[in-house]
């Protein structure tokens, strides 16, 4: 197998050593190629692709970052044809939160949801895809 040298917070690094002990990992290497394929799997769904979708993603970001607002403000101009509805929002009394509602496919809505992965400095990242078109629900495909 190939050693990777990978850069992370020491805050980061903490939270994955307890999580291995906690829930019986043999180490970090394990953790972070369960977590990798999670990831790259996360739009393979055949079920998805060709199909009308509707995405919902939420992030989390810091007041004073300035930086994590301008880029969302960007990416929102940037994918004007798939971002149907955006919402800001403070939460707390030092957090922000940007709502997207997204009208597109797979590919778009993937791509999209990784920029907004990329942005530095997001405290929290969550979304779901759901099909919005006439052959109904995943459960109805299965």
């Amino acid at each position: 197998m190939t050693v990777v040298s990978v850069s992370m917070p020491e805050s980061l690094l903490k939270r994955i050593d307890e999580f291995a002990e906690e829930h019986g990992y043999t180490g970090r290497s394990e953790i972070i190629r369960e977590a990798s394929r999670n990831l790259l799997g996360e739009f393979e769904d055949k079920r998805l692709e060709g199909r009308e979708l509707m995405g919902i993603v939420t992030v989390l970001f810091d007041y004073d970052t300035t930086a994590v607002e301008e880029k969302m403000m960007r990416l929102r101009h940037e994918h004007e044809g798939l971002v149907a509805s955006n919402f800001h929002s403070h939460v707390g009394e030092h957090r922000c939160m940007e709502l997207f509602v997204l009208e597109g496919e797979l590919e778009e809505i993937s791509t999209f949801v990784g920029k907004i992965r990329a942005t530095k400095d997001t405290l929290n990242i969550d979304y779901s895809v759901v099909p919005v078109d006439e052959f109904g629900t995943l459960a109805d495909v299965e």
